[in-house]
């Protein structure tokens, strides 16, 4: 197959670049299942994929792109045939492989997920990598022992694409939220997604030298990391639990023992680039279902073109984006 196409490749040689370039179907890499890309979408990692010190990329050149979603082309695999609505998140995509800033992807079969039937590819793309990691973030939570009736669950970084899905989908659970952003012209927003109560960044990120603060969250989801994720813990009711999935407020935790021997606090940690496969179908299943955010236009934010992704990646860095940014391609 030698049909030509456009991808967005960031290279090293002679300089670091991130620009369009002509390929072939020869020209992707080895896999069993050959995917026509139809969105895809910008998540903190992919902006990270585009400056020359991000430290995300394994392999230069590269395609970036840790979302796609399409129609196979072509498949070795017997579980896809022509035609099927796919799509593939995370794992080594964008970053160790070829990914889904591309009119064409090829990807090994165990990366790919049926599209759910509650979803159309472009919702997929909108929830993404994102809203897969909010749900494995609430589901987690639950598993050890969250419920509605045991207090407020905080949601930190709440304007960003992780954040959004979690004030939306724990609201539809029924739970009370408060979402905490460093942008004042984010709450009318999140109290469409519904939040109940909005605090500020500094709320919530207060420096201070006791190991433990008035107890206040039932738990939370928090993508900052930080002095935030310190503060967060300090401020758990006893045997909450806290879902950390990120680090856009830094990725060093100064915090004491305390928080996990006298209130008996869990710390989780949420990865959703391995998470296993038949867990992932299943929450990508419920994600088109019970959890499907009721929100999904108002957390987009642009659908732009492949182009103008290097533009919208600066941005997203600088934390002036608010929700979610696909990919038409």
């Amino acid at each position: 197959m030698s049909e030509g196409f456009r991808a967005l490749m960031v290279s090293k040689e002679p300089e670091f670049r991130a620009e369009m370039h002509d390929m072939t179907l020869n020209d992707l890499p080895a896999g069993d299942v050959t995917i026509r890309v139809h969105y895809s979408s910008i998540n903190f990692k992919d902006g990270l994929a585009l400056i020359p010190h991000g430290k995300v990329i394994f392999r230069y050149p590269m395609v970036p792109g840790v979302d796609l979603a399409g129609v196979v082309r072509h498949s070795s695999d017997k579980r896809f045939h022509e035609g099927d609505q796919v799509l593939v998140t995370s794992y080594g995509l964008g970053v160790q492989h070829f990914g889904g800033f591309s009119e064409y992807a090829r990807v090994p079969a165990d990366w790919v997920i049926p599209k759910p039937p509650g979803l159309s590819l472009r919702e997929a793309m909108i929830i993404g990598t994102a809203g897969l990691t909010a749900g494995i973030s609430i589901t987690q939570l639950e598993r050890n022992g969250l419920r509605p009736d045991q207090g407020p669950v905080l949601v930190t970084g709440a304007s960003g694409g992780v954040g959004s899905f979690a004030v939306d989908i724990l609201a539809r659970l029924g739970y009370h939220v408060v979402a905490s952003t460093g942008k004042a012209s984010a709450h009318a927003y999140l109290q469409r997604l519904g939040a109940d109560v909005i605090l500020s960044r500094e709320d919530v990120s207060m420096a201070s030298a006791k190991a433990l603060e008035a107890e206040r969250w039932a738990g939370a989801v928090d993508p900052v990391g930080g002095e935030t994720l310190a503060y967060v813990l300090k401020t758990t009711q006893y045997g909450g639990s806290v879902a950390v999935c990120g680090l856009t407020g830094g990725s060093t935790l100064s915090t004491t023992v305390f928080p996990f021997i006298l209130r008996g606090v869990n710390l989780l940690g949420i990865d959703s680039v391995s998470y296993p496969y038949l867990a992932r179908r299943h929450l990508w299943e419920r994600l088109g279902s019970d959890l499907k955010p009721r929100h999904l236009e108002d957390i987009l934010a642009e659908e732009i073109s492949l182009e103008e992704i290097p533009a919208v990646g600066e941005k997203i860095l600088r934390g002036e984006v608010l929700g979610r940014v696909i990919v038409r391609v």
